[in-house]
């Protein structure tokens, strides 16, 4: 008997793999196409009306002349890797997303819809995780790169947006406002860390969405770290050092965007932002970068 492959261990899907999954309806209403962010821990589809692939195709008339627009998901399908042993695993994923959800939503985080089902592969029933997920437009940004004015200005009409004023003051608004919301994106994260000892992966690239109303949205629930405060630097399935290096980005986003300082006494950034551990977790994220066989790095790197 022939093996089926099985979503789990497939690098890339495309619709005809997403429609012959058993909990698939098929044919679908939909198009199914893989997001560019898929990556190593769950597939990512982008859920698209048919008649935007003919536009695409096709090409549409605008002003006298054709032009062939990008489809705009309706939804995002993230079909997640990871293999449970039971039920009970499982359900302790879906926890760790509600508790992102719970602190971060509904503007600094993704709205997601996880549902688990029967995956049938090889004539075996197996438990996969899966997330419906709103599409998030905007523009990823990196909390290493440099937030400075140039730089927000630049990300403001790489969006489409446009000052309806010559003077300048309407960016500068929208300056202030991505500054005042990162602040409080900042804020939840460090309490999400301190009330519920989880952090998500803000190291990830394009783990974080800058918004066209200036809300930095997490994209991105996949690999949810336990927060210990102790000197043991821990790594993830993967081998990277991730819960350092997410509030390493927080700590970069706290100063660069949001123009906080870190605050004497500050728990978090005492423990993690110590020179003497931050020189080691630089060491594993070096090694993991040596080692990975992928073109683009999943992670961020300082």
């Amino acid at each position: 008997m022939q093996m089926s492959k099985d979503v789990r261990d497939t690098p890339y899907l495309n619709h005809n793999d997403v429609v012959g999954l058993n909990f698939i309806r098929n044919p679908s209403r939909y198009c199914f196409r893989r997001h560019y962010r898929a990556g190593l821990r769950s597939h990512i589809m982008e859920i698209l009306d048919p008649q935007s692939i003919e536009r695409e195709r096709n090409g549409v008339i605008i002003d006298g002349l054709r032009r062939y627009p990008r489809p705009e998901p309706l939804r995002m399908l993230r079909i997640f890797r990871i293999r449970f042993q039971s039920i009970g695993d499982a359900e302790e994923e879906v926890k760790r997303v509600k508790i992102v959800q719970a602190y971060l939503a509904p503007d600094y985080v993704a709205n997601s819809e996880e549902f688990l089902v029967d995956y049938t592969i090889n004539e075996k029933r197996e438990i996969l995780l899966c997330g419906l997920q709103e599409y998030v437009g905007g523009e990823v940004i990196n909390p290493w790169s440099a937030f400075d004015r140039a730089h927000l200005i630049s990300l403001f009409h790489r969006m489409g947006l446009r000052a309806r004023e010559n003077t300048g003051k309407e960016i500068d608004r929208w300056i202030d406002s991505v500054r005042g919301k990162a602040q409080v994106f900042t804020r939840r994260i460090k309490q999400m860390i301190i009330e519920a000892d989880h952090v998500p992966d803000l190291a990830g690239v394009g783990n974080l969405i800058l918004t066209r109303s200036g809300h930095i949205k997490l994209v991105d629930v996949n690999n949810i770290s336990q927060v210990f405060f102790d000197p043991m630097i821990r790594l993830d399935d993967r081998g990277y050092p991730v819960c350092d290096k997410s509030i390493e980005a927080l700590y970069l986003l706290d100063f660069k965007v949001a123009g906080q300082s870190p605050q004497k006494g500050d728990r978090t950034y005492e423990t993690f932002m110590d020179p003497e551990r931050m020189k080691v977790v630089m060491e594993l994220d070096q090694r993991f970068h040596r080692s990975t066989k992928h073109a683009h790095p999943y992670y961020g790197s300082s």
